[in-house]
Parts: structure tokens; C-alpha cells; sequence
């Protein structure tokens, strides 16, 4: 088979089951209202049905991440995908919440896989000049899902239960296997690593702890809430392991996180902006209250109210994708976090001007697209056998970033008199963060040194 088709049925594959599992995420809002109605459901239990898939979800990353670059591409893709397929079956099946919520775990588990081996698969497979389309296409599903999500929700519910939702995603995950097993790279080169799980352990305890305890903060009783069992015991916990793990990892080689990475100002440089892309981009979450303050509206409608949102993170990563590959990404990352300063400055602002919250919301969807740029960056400046494990902790960074800016928004909004100015000034605090990113940004390296780091693996890969 011609490279390039092979390239093309590879990217299709990758695309599949990022998109499967994206699309999880965006139906299990419509599915809810059934949810609650077909099984005894209390309280903060609703939320969890979200959070335990992406508790598991950060739970899996470094594991997964780590053991594609181990083990191969392939083995692990198929592994992460049949987890999926085991999950969604578990949900289809319960009828009650425990059971619905052990199997979100799970897929939350498979998801874990998929992610940062597709994003890997690209950099192993992909010439360097089209890495950037690649990765563009890949960052396009979930405006993608946040379309279709929805829409195939409601139509599943019209006809059918909530648990025929979860259905679907077996024949794909079986599609995926057969497919994967036929297309993608196995082994890795080089030499094996060694996996030390010492490491693996302190930093996933330590991402549970955090996780868990920014959770379980009510920002409505912040205060009180800080100092609870549920909360400060997770988050002492976390604050004292993450000096111990860092110890840990610069003392052992071929250890999880690979400290040594961090010796490079690009790649500290990245996982700043990827900490601080993940705060802004945890904005989306209070965008439809903000519509509902300003514009009295339903919640319902706020909710189509974002459709500039989700069409902008559907059609920008595709053409940044393409750009990357021409003009590199130091102009990319940079232009797109001009775009988010400005989103978030026209948020702060309060405006009852539809066309100001509308145009914020392209903005804010541009800014988001700069993800695919990092992703280039990592799979740029690091080796085939860490490529998958760089890239699992590069998403941790952005998915660390997005609890604690929802923890932040939550609180600063809740502490200031009126919600509606709490919502300013938090969307201003992002404003002066993102604004640092900005300068940050301007240190990233120019294309021809971006290039003078990678044509000597590139051209390995074109021969």
C-alpha cells in the first residue's frame, strides 16, 4: 500500500476513536434528565458521573502514555480501546448509579490510552511537514463532538432508553481493534524502557489527591468547604507528595515524568502555557450562566447560545494545523493567545451586547486551537521512545490547568458581592494570566531553529 494512503487510513483510524471517545464527554449532559428519572440519583452524584470519567481519565494517563512507549503503538491502542468498549457495555447495562459510575471509571481508563497515542502515532508515522495538518484534524473533534453529541443524543433518546447510547460505542471500539491491529506502528525503536512504578504511584496518587480535592470544593460555602475532610486532607496530601515525586524522578532514569526533559526552555516553556491554557479554557464550563446573568435567558437557550464556540473549535485547528507546517508554531501559539487575551478581556467587560459575547466566544475558540500547536512542539522536540509519555504529561498539564481554573472561577466569583461582577473579575484575573502567557510565548523558538532541531530526524522519516 502507497505510504501516503496508509497515512491517510492510519489518520482516519486515529480520528475514529478520539472522536468515540469525545463523544462521551458531550452526550452525557443531554443523557442526565433520563438518568435521574430510570434510577435513584442523590445530590453531587450527577456530577460525578462527569468527573469520575475524568478522575480515571488523568488517573490512566501517565500509565498508558508511558506504556505505548514501552510496548508499541498498536498493543496499547487496541488495549485503551477495548477498556473503552468493556466500559461503555457496563453503562449500557447498570441500573443503578454504583454500577453506572464503575463503568465511567472505566472508560475514562480507556480514554486515557487513546489520546496521547494517537497524538504519538502522528510523530512516529507522519513526515515532519504534515505533522501539523494531522494534528489539526485531530484537534478539530471535540467542536466536532460538542456538535454532534448532542444531536445524537436526543436523537437516541427520542426512540430508545439512555442505556442505547452507550451501545454504540461497542461496534466502534470493535472496528477500532480490528482496524488498529491491521494499521498502526507496533514496537517502538530503540531500546526498552523500564517502567518504574514507584514513580507512576507517587504521581498518581498525588494527581487523585488534587483532583479529588478541588472537586469537592463548594464555592458557595468556600471557606468552610476548604477546611473539610473532603477537601484539605486531598490537597495537603498533594502539596507534600509533589516535592517528593519530583525528588523521586530526577533520581531514577527512564522515570515516568522525565524530569531531564525539563532542561529544555521550549519544553518548560510548553507546559506553562499548556497549565495556562487549561485555566482559561476551564472558562466554558461557566459560559452559560454568565448568558443567563447578562442576557436573561433559559439555560436551555444559553446552551445554543455557544454555538460560535463550538464552531470555532471545529473549524480553526484544521487551517492552524496547516499553518503550522508553513509559518511553524511560535507565530501560531503566540497569535492564538492574542486571541484568547481579547476573549477574555470582552468577557470581563459584562457587556449585554450579543455580538461582543458572541464574538468572545470565536476568540475564545481560537485561542483553544493552540493546543494542536503544542502537541507539535513535544512531538518536535522529543524522541520516539518518550514521545507518547511527553505527551500524556503535556494533556495532565492542561487538564491540572482546567481544574484549577474552574476552582478559581468558582470561588472568585462566589466571594465577590454580585454574581455578576464575582464573573468579571474572575474573567479579568484570566485576562492578566493569559496576558503572561503571551510574553512567554514570544521566548518559544523562531521556525528555522524549530527546524534545525528536527531535520535530522525528519529526513530519516521522508527516506
Amino acid at each position: 500500500m502507497d505510504q501516503s494512503k496508509k497515512n491517510a487510513r492510519i489518520l482516519l483510524l486515529l480520528f475514529v476513536g478520539v472522536l468515540m471517545s469525545a463523544l462521551d464527554i458531550s452526550m452525557i449532559g443531554p443523557a442526565i434528565p433520563a438518568i435521574e428519572r430510570s434510577m435513584p440519583v442523590h445530590g453531587r452524584d450527577v456530577s460525578w458521573i462527569f468527573s469520575i470519567y475524568m478522575l480515571f481519565y488523568i488517573f490512566g494517563l501517565p500509565l498508558m502514555a508511558k506504556l505505548s512507549d514501552v510496548h508499541g503503538r498498536r498493543f496499547i491502542y487496541i488495549l485503551s480501546a477495548a477498556i473503552f468498549g468493556i466500559g461503555a457495555l457496563q453503562v449500557s447495562l447498570s441500573h443503578n448509579m454504583t454500577n453506572l459510575l464503575i463503568g465511567r471509571a472505566i472508560q475514562g481508563f480507556g480514554a486515557s490510552g487513546i489520546f496521547p497515542v494517537a497524538a504519538a502515532t502522528i510523530g512516529d508515522v507522519f513526515p515532519v511537514h504534515r505533522r501539523g495538518r494531522a494534528l489539526g484534524l485531530l484537534g478539530a473533534v471535540f467542536g466536532i463532538a460538542f456538535i454532534l453529541g448532542p444531536i445524537l443524543a436526543g436523537t437516541i433518546l427520542r426512540f430508545f432508553d439512555w442505556n442505547a447510547m452507550f451501545l454504540i460505542n461497542i461496534p466502534i471500539a470493535a472496528i477500532l481493534i480490528l482496524f488498529a491491529g491491521r494499521l498502526l506502528p507496533g514496537k517502538v525503536q530503540g531500546d526498552k524502557p523500564v517502567i518504574y512504578w514507584t514513580g507512576l504511584i507517587l504521581l498518581v496518587i498525588t494527581l487523585s489527591s488534587f483532583t479529588l480535592g478541588l472537586n469537592n470544593i463548594d464555592v458557595a460555602n468556600f471557606g468552610a468547604s476548604l477546611v473539610s475532610r473532603m477537601v484539605l486532607p486531598f490537597l495537603l496530601l498533594a502539596m507534600f507528595l509533589t516535592p517528593v515525586m519530583v525528588i523521586y524522578e530526577r533520581t531514577h532514569k527512564n522515570s515516568i515524568l522525565n524530569i531531564e526533559l525539563f532542561s529544555s526552555a521550549q519544553i518548560r516553556l510548553v507546559g506553562i502555557i499548556a497549565f495556562g491554557l487549561g485555566l482559561f479554557q476551564a472558562s466554558i464550563v461557566f459560559l452559560p450562566k454568565l448568558a443567563v446573568l447578562l442576557f436573561n435567558v433559559t439555560p436551555s437557550k444559553a446552551s445554543f447560545m455557544l454555538i460560535p464556540l463550538v464552531l470555532s473549535t471545529a473549524i480553526i485547528p484544521p487551517i492552524s494545523g496547516r499553518l503550522l507546517d508553513k509559518i511553524g508554531s511560535r507565530i501560531i501559539v503566540f497569535s492564538g493567545l492574542i486571541f484568547a487575551v481579547i476573549s477574555l478581556l470582552l468577557f470581563s467587560i459584562l457587556s449585554n451586547n450579543v455580538f461582543l459575547f458572541y464574538a468572545a466566544e470565536a476568540c475564545l475558540g481560537i485561542g483553544i486551537a493552540i493546543r494542536s500547536s503544542l502537541k507539535y512542539i513535544v512531538l518536535n522536540e522529543i524522541g520516539a521512545k518518550d514521545r507518547a509519555s511527553s505527551l500524556g504529561m503535556l494533556i495532565i498539564f492542561i487538564s491540572v490547568g482546567q481544574l484549577t481554573g474552574a476552582a478559581l472561577i468558582g470561588v472568585i466569583s462566589a466571594v465577590t458581592p454580585g454574581e455578576t461582577t464575582g464573573f468579571g473579575y474572575a474573567f479579568l484575573t484570566l485576562t492578566s494570566i493569559t496576558s503572561g502567557l503571551l510574553v512567554l510565548s514570544f521566548f518559544l523558538k523562531r521556525r528555522n531553529k524549530e527546524m534545525a532541531k528536527i531535520i535530522g530526524p525528519s529526513l530519516k522519516v521522508i527516506i
